[in-house]
């Protein structure tokens, strides 16, 4: 099978240098790798241009309009079976192609997606903040896990879809907000054969402070309602937890100033939650220190999103704005 990867990129020159890196070492070698530059400031045209020798690779430059359009302008552009869509901040072990040549070959996929994993060489809040998408104690538990709630739907850090899938489905039809979701649904409901690949993990570096990653994961919170608009039975209870809990948060600071007794209770639950967090981390991490941040990346991401959601939520379904 003859692979496409295809690599959305804006103002990050060095992490495309990275991902590439690590695809020069991969065992299975039938691929080539298309960068589409989304009208970057800061391009990598030389960097991708010092691969010339080293990958079969092209490098492309467009007027921006987001990484879902970016993609769509790769698989128009892609001679591959099948294209793989990464994100520009992964790194990608040796042997991915070849595990999902052979599960492939296995088991056939119309559109695949995998996991990600922390990479050893990620610093200690990039290992927090991996450990809050990752784990079963945050809503990041259902991403890439085989036993996912419902449906799994691949996102676009890590999935493929064969040629066919492009052909009858076309590409994104939104560019922004839980485009990838949106996707995965409609292949879904045109047939076709979706699965998990556990195996075929990517290592995703995400974002490599706290502050970047609560403005992510309010974005993603934002992008849910979004998908909802287009498939409003995708909206399941697990999606309201974290704005749940950030509710939860709200009141417990409001029983402290207010009511001892209550905020007693409130206290007990919240330290319970803390300190499953901190020991399920440090027993995942070996780190102490990682565990600390985990409790601090794990409420980032829950408040993040929770609070994204309900502002969408709120003004998109209850006000019916646009």
């Amino acid at each position: 099978m003859f692979f496409s990867i295809i690599i959305p990129l804006y103002n990050r020159p060095q992490e495309i240098k990275e991902l590439l890196e690590t695809l020069t070492q991969q065992t299975y070698k039938r691929f080539e790798v298309l960068v589409i530059e989304d009208g970057s400031v800061d391009d990598a045209a030389g960097i991708v241009k010092s691969f010339a020798d080293k990958l079969d690779i092209k490098y492309f430059s467009k007027p921006n309009e987001g990484q879902g359009f970016t993609r769509n302008f790769g698989f128009e552009r892609a001679k591959g079976d099948y294209f793989v869509v990464f994100d520009s901040d992964c790194l990608i072990p040796e042997d991915y192609l070849q595990i999902v040549n052979d599960s492939l070959a296995a088991n056939p996929l119309d559109a695949y997606g995998g996991p990600d994993a922390s990479h050893p060489s990620f610093t200690p809040t990039q290992k927090a903040i991996s450990y809050a998408m990752t784990s079963p104690f945050t809503t990041g538990g259902i991403r890439g896990n085989k036993k996912g709630i419902g449906q799994f739907h691949p996102r676009s850090f890590n999935m493929g879809i064969s040629r066919k899938v492009w052909e009858t489905a076309g590409g994104f039809i939104i560019t922004r907000l839980g485009e990838d979701i949106e996707y995965s649904i409609r292949i879904h409901s045109l047939g076709f054969k979706i699965g998990l690949i556990p195996e075929a993990k990517v290592y995703h570096k995400r974002r490599t402070n706290f502050y970047k990653f609560y403005k992510q994961l309010h974005f993603f919170g934002r992008a849910r309602i979004n998908v909802y608009k287009f498939f409003p039975k995708e909206l399941k209870l697990v999606h309201f937890f974290p704005a749940a809990f950030t509710l939860s948060l709200i009141f417990t600071v409001i029983a402290n100033i207010f009511n001892w007794r209550i905020a007693l209770l409130c206290n007990f639950v919240l330290a319970g939650i803390i300190l499953l967090i901190f020991f399920h981390a440090w027993w995942k991490n070996k780190s102490v220190k990682i565990a600390f941040l985990s409790i601090i990346a794990s409420f980032i991401q829950l408040t993040a999103y929770g609070l994204g959601f309900m502002q969408d939520f709120w003004r998109r379904v209850v006000l019916k704005t646009s």
